[in-house]
């Protein structure tokens, strides 16, 4: 898909700026603005809070996140237990992680995570507010991971702007 051709994960039309999905889609508006300044990056990793942050890093833990956390969710719904998930936190760096960003990784970047923020509205504004902020199983309510999920921005600031 090219940059023209793109769709933008914004909220679906009537839904509240301080919606549950808003905080997804708005983070992924903000972590694909930054996205499209990292084809400028010069293979120099970033350091933030004792780790190291990448282009490739940061969208794969944007990704992660929107899809473990999507996981727990529907699971719960689903009156089950959430899969325990195995991550190794944002401590390890993969050699992927330290490739070039270039266009097509771009592409790639906005198709996955427009996706992802698309599915995360679709099932958050199909919830009742009771459902949002009463959720079943433990752990946070679903308003709560949403907001939660939005903090996903940390890894694309770490990189920040390349412009």
């Amino acid at each position: 898909m090219t940059d023209s051709t793109q769709t933008r994960p914004t909220p679906a039309a009537g839904t509240r700026a301080d919606a549950p999905s808003a905080a997804v889609t708005g983070m992924v508006d903000h972590v694909l603005a930054l996205a499209a300044t990292w084809t400028r990056w010069d293979g120099a990793p970033t350091h933030a809070d004792d780790r190291v942050y990448t282009p490739h890093k940061a969208v794969r833990r944007v990704a992660d996140h929107l899809i473990d956390h999507l996981a727990e969710l529907e699971a719960r719904l689903a009156g089950e237990q959430p899969q325990p998930d195995h991550w190794h936190a944002s401590l390890v760096t993969t050699p992927a992680d330290l490739a070039p960003f270039t266009p097509e990784d771009l592409d790639e970047a906005r198709s996955r995570l427009t996706r992802l923020a698309r599915i995360w509205a679709a099932r958050l504004d199909a919830l009742t507010d009771e459902q949002l902020d009463h959720s079943p199983g433990t752990g946070w309510s679903f308003r709560e991971l949403a907001h939660h999920v939005q903090e996903s921005v940390y890894y694309a600031d770490a990189v920040g702007d390349l412009s």
